[in-house]
């Protein structure tokens, strides 16, 4: 297939020996897809990556190359089940969300999987909201930030309006986890953690989907809703095993924990976005009309997750740039510079607030940047005391009013010592632990079928669990 791009598969050798019981996961993210195989530990015994080029929409926009992703799906598993060194149990998928496939009442695709990056029509917003809103109400009600094509349920309005021959053809219209699971199994669903991602189609506050998908008559278009935890047995080319409905990576992550931990946490999964999930809120529904950061997912029997988003590693990236530039030292300086107490104290004596941002909001920074400091790492403990305290104040706002006393971080801060150590000093009330879940959402789509139980000793047998203990800062 045009456009692909293999990595060397990572395959544990079993000559002589009885074939592994494993179950197969498909990891689906924008760049790279990757398959899995986890052994009954939920060890890691089999990896395969890949990329294709994208494909372009009817208006030109970068959109997934549907066809060969199906027909790598399919490639992929009948060679596993073809080895002789795995006995594959189960299977399952974990994907991005807000897409959709629209299929036929042949169940062929009728539409490109249209990119959420595409920019919905602001006649169409404004006339949803003319009919829906006030905005304001519609977002927390549905938990979204706000809306365009990144809420999957505007996107079959849109269809509606604007394709109404397009729409009368539509038998279901699935989500992207959901479609995969439908590629080798026939049957359609719909479930919670898909649904909950900022689709705008599921009132948070009711527990079903909002009055606008029923008034539209979208409900039609949508497949019965059935436990992420379900798996459907099948005979698949004469060997007997079940697969999963698939799952919402980002519910998929938060999974592992959910299942070993038995006391109130925040995970704040962190990279690119900074994003803080509470899975126990008893206020999902923030009052703040102009938090703009705060949403909702679901959990995969249905109950909220509170998750408030930060553009941090975004933004970290940029800055670090800015300073590696300033200073005269290598892209990958920053990766060095460990906590320094006399460093901090020098910044905190007299605080100010030195940093422009390019991608945050925050009403204490300057015009621009002042880049009055002694050395880099003066600039970098600066940037990393006001990246933080913005990072405390998303934490709280996914805490709101829960009791909780555990902190657990994963992603790429999980490992920055100055963000960890500042972390722990301005939580000292709380356990903070960071965890290394490069497996992620994959590892969680496992699990989700799995009648397993896990223990509290999951994560620092599969995680890498690491306890850190606060650190006293004048």
């Amino acid at each position: 297939m045009k456009g692909e791009k293999i990595l060397q598969p990572l395959v544990y050798k079993v000559s002589g020996m009885k074939k592994i019981k494993v179950t197969a996961v498909f990891d689906i993210g924008k760049t790279n897809k990757k398959f899995f195989l986890f052994d009954k530990h939920f060890r890691e015994v089999f990896k395969e990556y890949i990329r294709f080029d994208e494909l372009v929409d009817e208006d030109g926009h970068p959109t997934e190359n549907l066809p060969a992703l199906q027909k790598w799906l399919k490639d992929v598993f009948h060679r596993i089940l073809d080895a002789n060194e795995f006995d594959v149990k189960a299977m399952n998928f974990s994907t991005y969300g807000a897409s959709l496939v629209h299929l036929d009442e042949n169940g062929n695709p009728l539409t490109p999987l249209y990119n959420y990056t595409k920019a919905l029509p602001k006649e169409i917003i404004t006339f949803f909201l003319n009919q829906y809103g006030p905005k304001e109400a519609f977002l927390k009600t549905t938990g979204c930030a706000d809306l365009s094509m990144l809420n999957s349920g505007l996107q079959l309005y849109w269809i509606k309006k604007t394709k109404p021959e397009l729409f009368s053809k539509i038998e279901y219209s699935l989500h992207l986890p959901q479609y995969l699971s439908y590629i080798f199994t026939g049957v359609a669903v719909s479930e919670y953690t898909s649904i909950g991602c900022h689709t705008a189609l599921w009132d948070f506050e009711k527990k079903d989907y909002h009055h606008w998908v029923y008034k539209e008559g979208i409900n039609s278009k949508l497949p019965p809703i059935t436990s992420t935890e379900r798996s459907i047995d099948m005979i698949y080319n004469g060997k007997r095993f079940k697969i999963g409905v698939g799952i919402h990576d980002s519910s998929s992550a938060l999974l592992p924990y959910v299942r070993s931990i038995k006391k109130k946490f925040l995970l704040i999964s962190t990279g690119t976005w900074s994003i803080s999930l509470n899975p126990f809120t008893e206020k999902p529904i923030s009052d703040d009309s102009d938090d703009s950061a705060s949403m909702n997912y679901m959990r995969i029997n249905g109950k909220v997750v509170k998750v408030s988003r930060l553009f941090l590693g975004n933004e970290y990236n940029l800055q670090i740039e800015k300073l590696s530039k300033r200073f005269g030292v290598s892209s990958d300086y920053h990766k060095s510079v460990a906590f320094n107490h006399e460093v901090y104290n020098k910044v905190s004596e007299d605080f100010k607030y030195h940093f422009n941002w390019e991608c945050l909001e925050d009403e204490h920074m300057p015009n621009q940047t002042n880049f009055d400091f002694d050395d880099y790492d003066h600039a970098y403990h600066q940037l990393m005391i006001e990246l933080v305290l913005l990072q405390i104040k998303s934490m709280n706002k996914a805490i709101g009013d829960d009791k909780i006393k555990r902190l657990y971080i994963d992603g790429g801060f999980s490992d920055n010592d100055i963000y960890i150590k500042l972390l722990t000093h301005h939580f000292p009330e709380k356990k903070l632990r960071t965890t290394d879940a490069s497996l992620g959402s994959a590892l969680g789509a496992a699990i989700a079928i799995s009648d397993i139980k896990l223990n509290s000793k999951f994560l620092k047998e599969n995680y890498a669990l690491k306890k850190h203990v606060p650190v006293i800062l004048k």
